[in-house]
């Protein structure tokens, strides 16, 4: 039985400043910024190479709702990612390195939704 991740719905409380974070500064891909009806509005991104996306929007998740915690996204190259990001306006930690080939650092965005990149090198 295959059992899949692929949607992690996120509180927003500024649909189009959460877009503009996750899409222009942390380089997601846009899926879809869709207006079905009924005040509804929902925005899917994905990261490069995933196979889950984030969600947010309005009449989706109450936008008070507690942030995420705890997200990871893994990468290959930690340093070329923290680079990047950095480069495009996203406050990242610095590199926590755990021994065993394990390295981490952190992001949150506006409304708190909070990230580790983890890179595994074994």
């Amino acid at each position: 039985m295959d059992m899949r991740i692929e949607l992690i719905l996120l509180p927003s409380t500024d649909v189009d400043r959460t877009k503009a974070f996750y899409s222009d500064q942390v380089g997601f891909v846009l899926d879809h910024d869709v207006e079905p009806g009924n005040g509804m509005r929902v925005v899917q991104l994905t990261p490069p190479g995933s196979a889950c996306s984030i969600g947010f929007g309005t009449g989706m998740l109450d936008p008070q709702s507690p942030p995420v915690l705890g997200i990871h996204m893994v990468v290959d190259d930690l340093d070329a990612v923290r680079e990047t990001l950095v480069g495009d306006g996203v406050d990242v930690s610095d590199v926590n390195d755990y021994g065993g080939g394990v390295r981490s650092a952190f992001f949150s965005d506006p409304d708190g939704n909070s990230w580790e990149l983890q890179e595994i090198r074994l």
